[in-house]
């Protein structure tokens, strides 16, 4: 079968890095060390610098003989990432990583906080309210170059998102797990994930958890980090006299170690008993939807 053969799609902040490390353990399963390649989602507004077919092939030169994958979880956000997988490889097996929308959105919105790239709304509630503003191209942070990163209702369509996977692969090429299951029973989301790659289902490994909650200390260096002056940069060249090459991977070191000093991790405060249920109010269609479309009752999911 062609390489890669598997692609773990989405959702965001729904185990889907978690998934990755776990699969990447088998022996008989290859997943890139680099995370979220974003190859086949050119429609959105990602960090990717993959230039061609070739370069995304690459990743894969390491999992020669074995079932070999990929992670990024805006292809199931985006609308041409599931026909371009589908060119790419019909025969393809697609995961989708479902997680209850306003949980969901809350862990999104602290990611892109953490991030320091797009939003700039500490508030959550806040945030959403900007929702409408923002698609109309105002309050748009200077540091935003792609505003779509702050529409956040468009990463929880699950119903139309499922739909577009389920049309162009089939049913029984997309396995969906829920995060609640994930959660609660990780060994058997894990074998059944196996047996829907056609691997050993019997291979064991540990279970860590993955992507908890963190926090900038100083919002000043999170953004020199991410955007250091040109200035900066230029000096780089004299006080570093080196080949390129090679001064961009001490920079790159020099930026992780800043960002790793930078980061705390803490528990995310409680959301607003009121406006999370209004949200599941707001939320509770797409969640019927998507009950009925994948045969699974999902409703408490409205009202929990």
């Amino acid at each position: 079968m062609k390489q890669p053969s598997f692609f773990i799609v989405g959702a965001p902040k729904s185990g889907t890095t978690s998934l990755c490390k776990y699969l990447n353990r088998h022996p008989d399963i290859f997943v890139p060390r680099h995370k979220e390649l974003n190859y086949f989602d050119t429609d959105l507004p990602t960090t990717s610098k993959i230039k061609d077919l070739a370069q995304y092939l690459s990743f894969f030169d390491e999992g020669q003989g074995k079932t070999c994958g990929e992670g990024s979880p805006s292809y199931l956000r985006s609308k041409i990432a599931f026909q371009a997988i589908k060119d790419f490889n019909p025969e393809a097996k697609i995961i989708i990583m479902l997680r209850e929308p306003v949980s969901l959105l809350y862990s999104f919105h602290s990611q892109l906080l953490f991030n320091g790239d797009s939003e700039e709304i500490q508030d959550f509630k806040l945030a959403l309210e900007a929702e409408s503003d923002r698609r109309k191209g105002k309050r748009i942070p200077k540091k935003c170059t792609h505003p779509a990163k702050l529409f956040y209702r468009d990463v929880i369509k699950f119903a139309e998102q499922v739909e577009n996977y389920f049309n162009s692969f089939g049913r029984e090429q997309v396995h969906i797990i829920i995060f609640d299951d994930f959660q609660s029973d990780t060994d058997k989301a894990y074998r059944d994930t196996l047996e829907f790659l056609g691997v050993d289902p019997e291979f064991q490994t540990e279970y860590n958890k993955k992507n908890v909650n963190k926090k900038v200390r100083n919002v000043g260096l999170q953004n020199l980090v991410k955007h250091p002056p040109a200035k900066i940069l230029e000096m780089g060249k004299f006080l570093v006299p080196l080949p390129r090459s090679q001064r961009r991977a001490i920079l790159e070191a020099f930026k992780n170690k800043l960002k790793s000093f930078n980061t705390k991790k803490t528990e995310r405060s409680p959301l607003d008993p009121e406006l999370r249920r209004n949200l599941q109010t707001e939320f509770a269609p797409e969640i019927e939807r998507l009950s009925n479309l994948i045969g699974r009752d999902l409703t408490s999911w409205s009202h929990n």
